[in-house]
């Protein structure tokens, strides 16, 4: 959303985006579990995460200084760019921008799964910090699309102030009540979304959770055709329980009933 207020010198409005997603699986070897880890840090390598995270930069109108990446042993990936408000690039993109570090994008993975579940989760922890006219809000739908987002977890925060040519301090420059205000209603629909937000401090908090299992995508390795009726009701109640617990942040006690 483009900045129209007239203001006194820089934007020093900093926003802050912490995006977390997971993308649960159910392996039904201890072989396919160990292959779902490997598949996860082939296609997730920090190569690729660069490349969505170079996108997402150029989406938001930042400029990218430089990027650090690094693959990790025995699986993982992380990223870190140094970005900068294009206002802030002098003509012939001087390297002295470097030391604006309060611009950044770091983005770490972790694949890992426990052997007597059957379930392997996969999660992506993207953190975006921008300082002047940009806010990294407006690629919350790329980010999605993205990744297998069974569950994602979001907060915004907008620190600081600026002023206008009058001097009066602007806390807030652009229009917000919710990060959903940034999602499309169709990405939406297929969520069950909750908000905790403080607006007198600028903090928005929004949990998704995927509404449907279409219980083939989430079989690694394994055909559905092979399994019985009550492996296929069990698999999909133990997903379940493991994305409601992700998204509750605690663990589910008793029996998680499945229903389509």
């Amino acid at each position: 959303m483009e900045n129209k207020l007239k203001l006194y010198g820089f934007n020093n409005l900093t926003k802050s985006l912490s995006f977390n997603i997971y993308d649960v699986c159910y392996a039904r070897t201890p072989k396919a579990q160990l292959d779902y880890i490997a598949y996860v840090d082939e296609v997730y390598n920090s190569e690729r995460i660069t490349d969505i995270m170079t996108h997402l930069t150029n989406m938001i109108g930042a400029q990218v200084l430089s990027i650090s990446r690094q693959d990790y042993d025995p699986q993982g990936a992380s990223a870190t760019f140094l970005i900068a408000d294009d206002t802030m690039i002098p003509a012939g993109g001087s390297e002295t921008v470097a030391h604006l570090d309060k611009s950044h994008v770091t983005v770490h993975t972790y694949p890992e799964y426990h052997p007597d579940t059957n379930i392997a989760t996969f999660r992506v922890d993207i953190d975006v910090a921008t300082c002047g006219k940009i806010t990294p809000l407006t690629a919350l739908d790329y980010l999605i699309g993205s990744f297998d987002s069974d569950i994602i977890t979001m907060d915004y925060r907008v620190r600081g102030f600026t002023r206008n040519l009058d001097g009066e301090k602007i806390f807030i420059d652009h229009d917000i009540t919710s990060i959903q205000n940034y999602i499309d209603e169709a990405t939406l629909d297929k969520y069950d979304v909750i908000d905790v937000n403080v607006y007198q401090a600028n903090m928005f908090h929004t949990k998704m959770l995927i509404k449907e299992i279409e219980l083939q995508n989430y079989l690694f390795n394994t055909d559905v055709r092979e399994l019985s009726p009550r492996s296929r009701l069990d698999i999909s109640n133990a997903l379940r329980r493991e994305m409601i617990e992700i998204f509750s942040g605690r663990n589910v006690f008793g029996n998680v009933s499945f229903s389509d």
